[in-house]
Order: structure tokens, then sequence, then C-alpha cells
């Protein structure tokens, strides 16, 4: 853990993203809340889920390849100085009273744009810094960087948004971006491209076209998938918790709001909850990993965040639905950080994004249908909205559970090096 912290590339992003994840987990919360009070409708929190994740459908197929070919860095400083612009757009519009719900969908549109495309990067980015041995303490930092930042934006939010209101939790978010822009922008200097060992010295690829050579790329990424069951598995698993994580809003609010007549300040404390969870979650999970193993270790999660879910709305007092959601976000820790620890180990570097992105459009396409789905059902019976989601956290414990053979790293690295 020592080497990470040692590694001053890594401290910087891991610095950055602290300080993001507190502006967009505030964002998240306050955009959510005030959807809510404005329609007073579960559908319209579904409505916004699956608005989001339009923008990804259209680009997730593409920018696998972009990732894996151009200076993560770079990308990663262009999607959080654009997505900057936009949130003080609308920031001024809610200080102007002129904010209006279309526009707000539309900021969760373009935001989510930057969001794909930037998770896959960073991850991405990470695997490239980081030594071999370490990628179990480069996620766990990772996590704890932005759990943490969600810890502090989810206390903080629910008891902040009825004194500054939704202008100034979207100012805050815009001050936040602009401090990881420069974070992000210390992380090192020059253009870093990874290596392509297949394409060095190949015959042909010289005369290729700019589309030709984009296709041959995108058909390499779906060729390592096709060779590799082990990785597709473990894809699934990610897919579906993906799917169900960013679906939970969608009923979180209102929990508080229905069940508890908390308001805002209950919204804050089940935030709260999940967030403290998965942040102390980084204190414990490389040991318990390390014990139990990454597999099975994102089983055991993903089967208390099945189980928690489901008893979630059942809790006849708010604070058993805080200590639940808190379970909930050390179960979303642990399998983060193993799932993370695994593809970093199975895939190759340069085949990083094309695979990621792989697995985040089958999460989305799945948020899709969980937003419909869910607010719709939620509308009508709000248990078993949260039993919906519930469901899907338990078929990624199947998948995750499935006796599946793992090719070794080097096995993994030694194929894809081959392949043309």
């Amino acid at each position: 853990m020592r080497a990470i912290l040692q590694k001053r590339g890594l401290r910087f992003i891991f610095a950055a993203n602290l300080i993001s994840m507190l502006g967009s987990g505030m964002n998240s919360a306050a955009v959510a809340w005030f959807v809510l009070q404005a329609t007073h409708s579960e559908m319209a929190l579904g409505t916004l889920t699956v608005l989001q994740t339009i923008p990804a459908m259209l680009l997730l197929p593409f920018t696998g390849v972009i990732i894996d070919r151009e200076d993560r860095r770079r990308l990663v400083m262009m999607l959080d100085a654009a997505r900057a612009i936009i949130i003080l757009t609308v920031s001024i519009l809610a200080f102007t009273g002129r904010v209006r719900i279309w526009q707000i969908y539309l900021m969760n549109m373009l935001v989510a744009a930057g969001f794909w495309m930037f998770w896959p990067t960073i991850t991405a980015l990470i695997q490239e810094l980081t030594p071999d041995e370490e990628f179990v303490h480069a996620n766990t930092f990772l996590l704890a960087g932005v759990q943490g930042g969600w810890l502090i934006a989810g206390a903080v939010v629910g008891f902040v948004y009825n004194h500054i209101g939704l202008g100034g939790v979207l100012l805050i978010d815009f001050a936040t971006y602009l401090a990881s822009f420069c974070f992000y922008f210390a992380v090192r200097k020059g253009r870093h491209v990874v290596a392509r060992p297949a394409e060095l010295h190949a015959d042909g690829l010289v005369a290729e076209t700019a589309i030709e050579r984009f296709v041959r790329e995108m058909r390499e990424g779906i060729h390592f998938l096709r060779d590799n069951r082990s990785v597709v598995l473990l894809g699934t698993s990610w897919g579906l918790f993906l799917g169900a994580m960013l679906t939970g809003y969608v009923v979180t609010a209102p929990l508080s709001d229905r069940i508890y007549h908390a308001g805002a300040v209950g919204y804050g404390w089940l935030n709260a909850g999940w967030g403290c969870g998965a942040f102390l979650s980084a204190f414990y999970a490389p040991q318990f990993i390390m014990k139990v193993g990454a597999r099975r270790s994102s089983a055991i999660a993903l089967g208390a965040l099945a189980i928690c879910m489901t008893l979630a709305p059942l809790s006849p007092v708010l604070v058993i639905a805080v200590v639940l959601y808190g379970v909930m976000g050390s179960g979303r820790g642990i399998s983060g950080i193993s799932m993370n620890t695994s593809l970093m180990e199975q895939v190759p570097k340069h085949f990083m994004g094309r695979v990621q992105n792989t697995f985040y459009f089958a999460g989305t396409f799945l948020q899709i249908v969980l937003g419909f789905t869910v607010g719709a059902v939620a509308q009508w019976n709000l248990v078993a909205g949260f039993s919906i989601i519930g469901m899907v956290y338990a078929v990624a414990f199947v998948t995750a559970s499935w006796p599946v053979p793992s090719p070794s790293p080097r096995l993994a690295a030694d194929e894809s090096g081959s392949a043309d």
C-alpha cells in the first residue's frame, strides 16, 4: 500500500476523485430531491434515470477504442472541463429562478455522457500507472476517494439543500470539477499512450484508413471477450451490479418521503449511511479479498446487497433503514474493489477501455429497463420497487458464484499479444 502512495500521479488521481465525488454526490442527491418535490412522481425519477443513459447507449460502443488509443489523463481533463461548464450554466438558471425540469433532464443527459466515458478511462489510467501486485490497494484507494466524497456529500446535502437550494449545490459541484481538473493536470506531463503490441510491426496495417483501423480495433476487443469466458462472466456480474446500483436513487428519495416522512434530512441520512458503509469498507476490503478471494468476495457482497435492498423499505424506523443502507454501502465497496481488481488482473492494458465499455453498455441497457420498471412499480408499491432491485443483485450473486475456471493474468496477456 505504501508503494501506491509513493507514486505522485496516483496521489493526485485519488485526491481528484475525493473532491470530484463530493460535488457529484451532492449534485445527484439534490437533483433527485428537486425532481421528486417538483413532480411528486417516482416515474419522473425513473425517467431521469433512463434519459441519462441515452448518451451512454450511443457512445459506449465507440469510446472504448478512443480510451485505448488516446492519452487517458487528457481525456479525463476534457471530460471534467465540459461537465463543469454544463453544471455552471444550470446553476445560474437555478439562482435566477428560471430552471425547468427539462433543463435538469438535459443537464443529467450531458453530464452522464461524460460519466460513462470517465469511469472506464480513469480505471484504465489507474491500471496503467499501478504495479501489477498493487491492483487491490489501488482500487481500494480509488474507492476510498470516491466514497469519501459521497460520504461527505450524503451527510451534508440533506441538511444544506433547504438553505442553499439546487443552485448552490450545483455551484459547489462546479467548483469541485475545477479542482479535479487541476489535480489531473498535475498527474504527469506530455502525451502518454499505452503500447499496442499486436500491431507494432504488423505488415499491411500502415495502409489502413482511420475507419478500417477503428473497426479492426473493435473486432479485437470482441475476439478477446469471446476467448475469455471468465472475463465475460465477471462482466455480467458487473453490469447487473451497475444497473441495480444506479437505479437505487429512484426509490431512496421516496423511501424518506413516503415511508418515514423525514423529508430532505431523512434522505440525507440514507445517503450518509450508504456512503459511510462504502467508505469504511476501504479499511477492511483488501484483507477480506485476499483472505476469501476476489470472486467469492464479490458474491458475498452482492448477496448482502440483495438481502438489504429487499428489507430496507420494511424497516419500522429510519435508523434501521440507515443501518441497512450502511451494509449495502459496504457491499458496494467490497464488490466494486474485487471486480475492478479482477478486471485489471485479467485484461491487458491496451484492451481495458474496450472491455470495460462492453460491460458498461450492458449495465446501461439494464438501467434503462430498470428505470422505467422500478419507477412505475414504485409509484404503485414502493416495497415492490425495492424488491425488483434486490432481485437484480441476487442474479448478480449467482453469476459471481458460477464456477468458471479463470485464466491466469499472464495467459490472458499472452493470448491478446499474439492476436492480429
